[in-house]
């Protein structure tokens, strides 16, 4: 059965975790989360799940730009083009943190929780999101509504989500290695 991510974003966080355990143990792909607006929200979610560590061994919080460029690799020209709240940047979050922690599947966060730091171009809720490996790599925008704390969650429960389904994919193509 597909689950599509639109129903998945209604799901309780402990059930999005719990989910992602069972496709990380069952495909045997290690998940890894590379954040920045969410601060360390993606990676609190996947460890409330007791055996989480058979399938999450790293994530990086890395909230101010320098410590994009120093754990993730993320050019500083990139940052200097395009902002850290960019399709640009959390590519190269994930895929550094993929490359870093050697992990199959990455999710990488980087937004504008407020209430304050927004511009006309990128209002508070912003927040782009990115899923992939040290290969390749999706990122999508996402505006959500509320405050600092509702963004946040938003953003986390669209991370954990969005892992889930392309992990529900390669178990509906058959593709358990």
């Amino acid at each position: 059965m597909v689950t599509s991510v639109s129903s998945l974003k209604n799901l309780d966080l402990t059930l999005l975790a719990q989910r992602l355990g069972r496709l990380c143990q069952q495909l045997k792909v290690e998940v890894t989360a590379a954040e920045s607006c969410t601060g360390g929200g993606v990676a609190s979610a996947i460890t409330a799940v007791a055996g989480s560590s058979a399938y999450f061994t790293t994530g990086y919080v890395a909230y101010a730009n320098p410590v994009k460029s120093r754990l993730l690799g993320v050019p500083d020209a990139m940052l200097a083009a395009h902002g850290a709240v960019s399709e640009e940047v959390v590519n190269a979050m994930v895929l550094g943190a993929c490359r870093e922690s050697g992990a199959g599947l990455g999710v990488a966060v980087s937004g504008i929780a407020g209430p304050d730091g927004g511009s006309e171009d990128k209002p508070v809720g912003t927040v782009w999101l990115a899923w992939g490996d040290a290969n390749a790599q999706q990122a999508e925008c996402f505006h959500f509504p509320g405050d600092r704390s509702a963004v946040r969650e938003q953003a986390v429960r669209q991370a954990l989500a969005g892992l889930v389904a392309r992990l529900d994919a390669q178990v509906n193509a058959g593709d358990t290695k």
